[in-house]
């Protein structure tokens, strides 16, 4: 059988409903299910020129076989009518009721995995709602601990964070052994278990320049990171680090490695984004639901104008496919 994949258009005034409706029109090994305003999306597509079929199901359990041209959607409101590239708080809540249905048909077993585009943080916060990511929010949603990685597939590049969106001054804090543990435990674990690679082969940044320099350059190398690499080897997992974050990324160390985990959100992510970027994506490991992510914003200026590169959102569905599919092969064994 096909998987089904849920898919959150994002933030309605952006280029979200643009991406869902252009790569509606073409052929994926999946059917495809919209939690989105029926009515949004339609004006879209007109404002795009594109002729295109909204059929409106019920659930996701209600989803037919995938006709070529059509949009199956599970109808969410939206409070206001969209003008595109305009940010109206009025809705937010529309943006994460999106979401939160999504997720449930995944729990439900309705769909295989999510895909989501591109939401605005800032807009969200300023109608009131204590929000402080797209991550965050699904594993209030789900059960298990977020790991952010994103990967550039072409490249066979993945970089895991251990923090994501902290200061720069509150990063050495928020590094201990026991997050450090966990972070690396489920990187292991979902490479295996959603990525089907037999012994995954992780390397570790260390945290400060030339990975401390034996204590001269700071002591978090040989305090936290040294002894749950060393720990975590004599449990079976292939660990190369703490390595310096300016040499790591070259090709003596990533020809053999199947993921990199980076202390936080700057110091792995212009690389991956530097070789990858528009097909980029964001991949959340460590919960009960498969997530896969468009790895960029709303592009509120290019809403409504057909000026949009498909490369992540389609780089983005690929992955959730295969990840279902993999999650499939998993639970048949």
């Amino acid at each position: 059988m096909k998987p089904v994949i849920a898919i959150t258009p994002g933030e309605p005034a952006g280029i979200g409903p643009d991406l869902a409706i252009i790569t509606a029109q073409k052929n994926f090994n999946c059917n495809r299910v919209y939690f989105a305003d029926p009515e949004m999306l339609t004006q879209r597509a007109q404002a795009l020129g594109i002729n295109i079929n909204i059929e409106v199901i019920q659930s996701a359990a209600h989803i037919p076989e995938h006709l070529e041209n059509t949009m199956y959607v599970v109808a969410v409101k939206l409070a206001n009518t969209v003008t595109p590239g305009v940010l109206d708080k009025a809705n937010a809540q529309y943006v994460l009721q999106c979401i939160r249905e999504a997720v449930e048909s995944q729990q439900s077993k309705q769909t295989h995995a999510l895909m989501t585009g591109p939401i605005h943080k800032g807009v969200i916060n300023e109608a009131g709602i204590n929000f402080s990511g797209h991550t965050e929010y699904l594993a209030d949603l789900s059960s298990g601990t977020p790991v952010m990685m994103l990967a550039a597939e072409a490249e066979k590049l993945r970089v895991a964070l251990v923090t994501t969106h902290l200061p720069l001054s509150q990063v050495s804090a928020a590094i201990n052994k026991d997050n450090l543990q966990q972070v690396l435990t489920i990187l292991n674990n979902d490479l295996k278990q959603k990525y089907g690679i037999e012994n995954p082969h992780i390397l570790v940044c260390g945290l400060n320049p030339h990975a401390g320099e034996n204590g001269h350059m700071g002591m978090e190398e040989i305090e936290i990171i040294t002894p749950v690499l060393d720990g975590l080897r004599r449990q079976g997992l292939s660990l190369e680090g703490p390595l310096p974050a300016d040499t790591l990324f070259t090709p003596k160390y990533l020809r053999t490695a199947d993921a990199v985990l980076a202390m936080y959100h700057d110091q792995g992510l212009p690389v991956l984004k530097h070789v990858g970027f528009g097909h980029a994506i964001n991949i959340t490991l460590g919960l009960s639901i498969t997530r896969t992510s468009v790895d960029h914003g709303t592009a509120l200026d290019l809403a409504a104008t057909s000026n949009v590169d498909t490369g992540s959102y389609i780089a983005a569905l690929k992955t959730a496919i295969h990840l279902a599919n993999n999650q499939a092969i998993t639970s048949a064994i």
